[in-house]
């Protein structure tokens, strides 16, 4: 066999390599989002009955708090995916390295990013705002325009929310995703 047949099939196999690897790739996307659509539904389902549930019930007050927190959880987690997905990764393995609580926890993160991204912008950070509305609907605003009004309301201090949000997550991504790992690590310990 000459050099030039050599070199094609290592190519070859490099090939075979890199198709197994879409492969596998391929099945853990589908597995991924199979989970992430259940999640999502599973999420929204208990949101959305704890707040047709109690939110009839409760004073004016207490229903706008509740409102305000769900607007707030999906800023949150619209901030932490950002920052996930802007982050740098390098200091995060330095840290680890020097066993600094939370870091080993971020390089995961940060790893994971996508699905973490995933999961947070779109899963928990949409979820917040529908349920939001939801509530403001449930909360007895029988008038047409004044439900309309708020849900309205809603709406606009959620974006406008995440779009100062998104700004501070790009600004201080890493810091943002140390304190998350480093939160995360009281409940959640990675093997190493």
């Amino acid at each position: 066999m000459s050099r030039k047949d050599d070199d094609v099939a290592s190519l070859k196999k490099e090939d075979q390599k890199r198709k197994e690897k879409r492969k596998e790739k391929s099945r853990k996307n589908r597995k991924w989002i199979i989970e992430i659509f259940f999640m999502a539904f599973l999420i929204s389902f208990v949101f959305s009955f704890v707040s047709e549930t109690f939110i009839p019930n409760l004073p004016v007050i207490f229903g706008i708090l509740l409102i305000a927190l769900f607007i707030a959880l999906g800023i949150v987690f619209d901030m932490i995916g950002v920052a996930v997905t802007a982050s740098d990764e390098k200091p995060f393995h330095s840290m680890s390295s020097r066993k600094v609580k939370g870091a080993n926890i971020a390089v995961l993160l940060k790893k994971n990013a996508d699905k973490v991204g995933s999961f947070c912008n779109d899963v928990s950070g949409s979820t917040g705002a529908l349920i939001a509305s939801s509530c403001a609907t449930t909360f007895g605003f029988n008038p047409f325009f004044t439900s309309l009004f708020v849900t309205g309301l809603i709406a606009a201090i959620t974006i406008g929310g995440k779009a100062i949000g998104k700004g501070v997550a790009l600004n201080q991504s890493d810091m943002i995703l140390y304190r998350v790992a480093k939160f995360l690590s009281i409940f959640y310990h990675p093997k190493r």
